[in-house]
């Protein structure tokens, strides 16, 4: 099982959420560590390469930004409560920001 690693406030943001939706999102990355793709899910490209989103359906809407390409572990990019159709410009922005800081990291390591 790949260890999950949280970039910036991700954990944080999730752990303010509800106790439905953290338990909700935590078996989501839970597959994802095992291999498995999440329920319901998409791609995200314009966040960075192998960016993928996943969709927590429980009060309200959750997204939770992740990348699961990498051999050493699933990084989580971005928590956030989406409130309209299309993702916020800033909740794009922010993910698209840790996804580079994501990749200079891993890069020094």
């Amino acid at each position: 099982m790949k260890p999950v690693t949280w970039v910036g406030s991700a954990k944080r943001d999730l752990l303010a959420c509800s106790t439905a939706v953290t338990r909700a999102a935590g078996r989501e990355l839970e597959r994802v560590q095992r291999g498995a793709d999440p329920i319901d899910w998409k791609p995200m490209p314009t966040i960075g390469r192998g960016v993928r989103e996943i969709r927590v359906h429980s009060e309200g809407e959750v997204r939770v930004f992740y990348v699961a390409t990498f051999p050493e572990g699933v990084y989580v990019l971005h928590v956030f409560q989406k409130k309209t159709r299309q993702t916020a410009r800033g909740d794009v922005a922010l993910g698209q920001q840790r996804y580079r800081t994501m990749m200079r990291e891993r890069r020094i390591r």
